[in-house]
């Protein structure tokens, strides 16, 4: 007799991701993309919360918590260099719960869509078109 789980009952064992699990997806996420991206991000603080604070939500317009899964907050480095330091620290956050529903609902890796959430939050603010994050994402496979 085989000492073996079935799949129902391995899943049955099996928890969602935590915080500090999805910290450090985005953290090898990260650290998989190419040199000279990351340089252009500086010190970039990656943050993992639950939800995005009532201030985000009433500041966006969102009618859920569940309608955004990253933001950046921050000035990015070319603009930094230019003598507008701002005082602010960059930062991307990605919001745990809303990556975890949109990851049941769909047939994507959560590995992978921390990684795309990633790329487009740091990508937008610095005027980097989808082509240009698409292809920042595939050097990183």
């Amino acid at each position: 007799m085989t000492d073996t789980l079935s799949p129902v009952h391995s899943l049955a064992q099996v928890h969602a991701p935590s915080l500090d699990d999805i910290t450090q997806m985005a953290e090898a996420a990260f650290a998989a993309l190419p040199e000279q991206f990351r340089a252009l991000c500086g010190d970039v603080v990656i943050r993992v919360e639950d939800f995005p604070d009532d201030d985000v939500i009433q500041d966006m317009g969102l009618e859920s918590p569940f309608d955004i899964m990253g933001l950046y907050a921050g000035t990015m480095s070319p603009f930094r260099e230019s003598g507008d330091m701002g005082g602010s620290v960059n930062m991307v956050f990605l919001y745990r719960r809303p990556l975890l529903d949109y990851w049941a609902e769909y047939d994507e890796s959560l590995g992978h869509l921390v990684r795309h959430v990633l790329v487009h939050e740091i990508g937008h603010h610095m005027g980097l078109s989808d082509d240009a994050m698409h292809a920042l994402e595939d050097a990183a496979d």
